[in-house]
């Protein structure tokens, strides 16, 4: 899958939508149904969100550039919500900082992906949810996505259900 694109800090081409693009095509072949830009109750946003067949929860945060990669402080912040949390990067990019104590490869996995499909490079370990907090997840997660869903069928419906 890799191809033969060496190591770059910046891929001309790569954008986050053909990432999230390849890594849905991935998780779909695999039952793991997920939403783009989903909100957290932190305040911060997942890139990818998904479950699994057997409820686990997943959150995958999408870098394209290697200074985006090490510039993000914010994405331990992510690992409270997930049962399994993954890098998606783009063909090519260099991986190595990944493998570094303070991108702790010991609980997170890493996907490299393009516009048309993905692959793990490196499989992403438990880190399991306690039960009520993993519910509180799916039950956000399952109520956005019928959320957006009814927004697309009728987009009068947006501003109803917002906080105020």
């Amino acid at each position: 899958m890799e191809g033969s694109l060496a190591p770059t800090s910046t891929l001309p081409g790569a954008t986050a939508a053909d990432v999230a693009r390849g890594i849905c095509r991935l998780f779909a072949r695999n039952d793991i149904w997920c939403l783009p830009e989903v909100p957290l109750r932190n305040s911060r946003r997942a890139d990818l969100m998904g479950i699994d067949a057997k409820g686990r929860v997943v959150i995958v945060e999408i870098k394209i550039s290697r200074a985006d990669l090490l510039g993000d402080g914010k994405w331990p912040d992510y690992l409270d919500f997930c049962d399994r949390f993954y890098w998606g990067l783009p063909v090519g990019l260099d991986r190595a900082p990944l493998d570094g104590a303070d991108y702790r490869p010991d609980c997170c996995g890493v996907i490299v992906a393009d516009g048309y499909d993905a692959e793990i490079v490196r499989p992403a370990p438990s880190q399991p949810l306690a039960a009520a907090r993993r519910k509180v997840e799916v039950e956000r997660l399952a109520r956005a996505a019928l959320r957006r869903h009814l927004v697309g069928l009728d987009p009068d419906c947006a501003p109803w259900g917002m906080p105020g």
